[in-house]
């Protein structure tokens, strides 16, 4: 009798004393790898979106400077280049002309 209670006993709690087998740590171990995944994914997300806002508040005042500079800068500043025609020997006149001095 007392080896039908022990059996009896066994069998009541087999389903918490049950030892994992090699399929069931493989699939916590994916489980895990899954996981670290998943939380590498999501900081790599944070930190793009934490990128992404500064280079939005860093761009306003550059972009400001940026606008200003090119008011600044006049077309007709670009276009002080000796637009007359060449003579056969370069004079001096010419030169300074053209080098703008």
């Amino acid at each position: 009798m007392e080896g039908t209670a022990a059996s009896s006993e066994g069998l009541r709690y087999a389903e918490y004393a049950r030892v994992p087998t090699g399929a069931d740590k493989g699939q916590a171990e994916l489980d895990r790898g899954l996981a670290r995944t998943m939380i590498a994914v999501g900081l790599g997300v944070a930190t793009a979106a934490f990128a992404g806002r500064y280079a939005f508040h860093l761009w306003k005042p550059l972009e400001q400077a940026i606008t200003e500079t090119a008011k600044k800068i006049s077309t007709s500043s670009l276009s002080l280049y000796y637009k007359g025609g060449f003579e056969q020997q370069m004079s001096r006149r010419e030169a300074s002309l053209i080098l703008g001095v």
